[in-house]
């Protein structure tokens, strides 16, 4: 499904995850959720969830972003049948970016990636939830093209260590 390397910025590469990018995605994941949330997520539940998703594409897709063939940035791509569109929406998660490659297109070519594959895949749109506070990556995703959208995200979670929010 999603097989090819796209080359975007001067020195950012895509590309879909593999069992080698497992550790990497598991510490951004504990990365994000700490700096977002100041969440500690469990690291065997972490790791269960993540290769899962590696195993199981129907479960979801990871992109890795690289600079110089080190892996800088990730998301996860999720999808959702809209009834009322009868159409596939595409939701990013798990949005990470190593402090050092910050400010250098890495989240954005990852997202024009994801962008790309979406509308070549016939999906109808993306769809991201975001921590309320984080005006950071709220500013990030609106340069992207992104509008607030008027709902509001609710959950009823059980059996999810280690959150204390309802969050993913």
């Amino acid at each position: 499904m999603i097989e090819d390397v796209t080359q975007f910025a001067a020195d950012v590469r895509v590309r879909p995850a593999g069992p080698q990018d497992i550790d990497f995605i598991v510490e951004s994941n504990r990365r994000m959720a700490f700096e977002t949330e100041r969440l500690s997520l469990d690291a065997e539940v972490l790791s269960r969830g993540v290769r899962a998703v590696i195993a199981d594409a129907s479960k979801g897709v990871y992109l890795i972003g690289t600079v110089g063939g080190v892996a800088a940035g990730q998301l996860m791509i999720t999808y959702e049948w809209s009834d009322w569109r009868d159409g596939c929406i595409w939701w990013i998660q798990s949005v990470y970016v190593s402090p050092e490659f910050r400010r250098r297109g890495v989240f954005k070519a990852i997202y024009r990636h994801a962008e790309e594959l979406a509308r070549d895949a016939g999906a109808i749109g993306l769809r991201l939830y975001v921590e309320a506070h984080n005006a950071a990556a709220q500013a990030t995703y609106q340069r992207l093209g992104m509008i607030r959208s008027p709902y509001l995200v609710m959950s009823a979670m059980w059996g999810n260590p280690g959150s204390r929010t309802g969050g993913d």
